[in-house]
């Protein structure tokens, strides 16, 4: 089991379609109809079966779907000291419709007591971990946790706390490598970071975003990178760190749009995971040239079936873009998965739960037609 790594040949991102009951009983929770703890024992309830449906199909890792997550990011913030939240009133402007997502901010110095609540929700997949299968966990990268405090709405909250986001950038990378280290220590030997910052930035649009010019982008990007790397640094060497780069994922709507081509040179050049999981499922995601400038013998799986609406791709039309991708990395480093998580938040996207497994099923048909049988 320990010798299975992320990413294979087919593969997922993290999160699942929550279940009618899990819904309904964080309804009751929030209610009070029912205890925290009646909460856990369906979410426990609703995750084994989850697990047990990816294994029935033939998949090599397991996650708990984020089923004990309001939103995929933001749950992880929210276990911080120094870190508040409340109801949005606006909401976060997707296209087309509202993210409507708590807002987080800070309240203090950010640190960490104790073990992340995390630690404790891998401990519970890893059970199921057998000579076949590998659990994963996924946490949204350091760079995603320091966006979302230097943010234009943000910034003068956070300045409040940190004159100087140098301090804040050490504080977070001081909380993820015990977040990390604590990982490791329960058995974890895959993380996925998961990061919608270069979303932003690769988005024609990205300097109103940011409130800044062409220069000020640059600087952003490598203060991106250096927070990711500094995180990773010092792990140990049978870890797997991956990342998922995304554009935004809610209620089937998008962030984000834009090529890889702006944020290449620093994010595929020099960001030191061992994988991307990269979003190609439609136009906004522009070409594969930029994978040209994935260094060393890092992996790219490539997300090339959507997520966001029900209707089934066409296998050869996924197997000819694969062998396309082959052209600028070769293809002995490429995989093949959905493009972003089925529900990065509790409202899930617009499809049933029928519909995602049968992506998960034509994913996995698409790698055995490049890869053969028993990749």
């Amino acid at each position: 089991m320990e010798a299975l790594y992320t990413p294979f040949r087919y593969d997922y991102v993290g999160s699942f379609l929550r279940p009618a009951k899990l819904k309904q009983a964080r309804l009751d929770q929030a209610a009070g109809k029912i205890s925290r703890n009646d909460l856990t024992l369906i979410e426990n309830e609703c995750i084994t079966d989850l697990v047990g449906k990816i294994k029935k199909i033939g998949y090599h890792v397991i996650t708990d779907g984020e089923f004990r997550r309001s939103a995929w990011h933001l749950d992880f913030m929210w276990a911080f000291n120094g870190v508040g939240h409340s109801p949005t009133k606006t909401g976060l402007p997707f296209h087309d419709e509202a993210a409507m997502i708590d807002d987080t901010y800070l309240t203090g110095k950010v640190s960490l007591t104790g073990r992340h609540p995390f630690v404790e929700h891998f401990k519970f997949v890893k059970q199921f971990e057998d000579a076949n299968t590998v659990a994963k966990q996924t946490i949204p990268a350091p760079a995603q946790f320091l966006e979302q405090m230097i943010m234009p709405f943000a910034i003068d909250n956070t300045r409040r706390y940190y004159s100087d986001t140098d301090d804040l950038v050490q504080d977070l990378v001081d909380g993820y490598h015990q977040v990390i280290c604590d990982l490791y220590e329960a058995g974890c030997r895959n993380i996925q970071f998961d990061d919608c910052s270069w979303g932003m930035l690769l988005d024609p649009h990205a300097g109103l975003y940011f409130g800044t010019d062409q220069a000020g982008l640059k600087r952003i990007q490598e203060q991106f990178l250096a927070i990711n790397n500094a995180a990773i640094e010092g792990k140990p060497a049978d870890l797997k760190i991956n990342t998922h780069v995304c554009r935004g994922n809610f209620h089937s709507t998008y962030a984000n749009t834009g090529a890889y081509d702006a944020v290449a040179k620093v994010l595929f050049a020099r960001e030191n995971v061992n994988a991307y999981y990269l979003e190609y499922d439609d136009a906004r995601s522009g070409g594969f040239q930029p994978l040209s400038q994935v260094s060393g013998d890092k992996k790219v799986v490539l997300g090339l079936v959507t997520t966001k609406r029900a209707a089934l791709e066409n296998k050869e039309n996924l197997v000819k873009r694969i062998r396309q991708a082959a052209d600028y990395l070769p293809l002995d480093r490429l995989s093949i998965s959905p493009q972003c998580g089925f529900a990065s938040c509790e409202i899930g996207n617009k499809l049933t739960e029928e519909e995602q497994w049968n992506k998960l099923k034509l994913v996995k048909e698409a790698a055995q037609e490049v890869w053969g049988p028993d990749c």
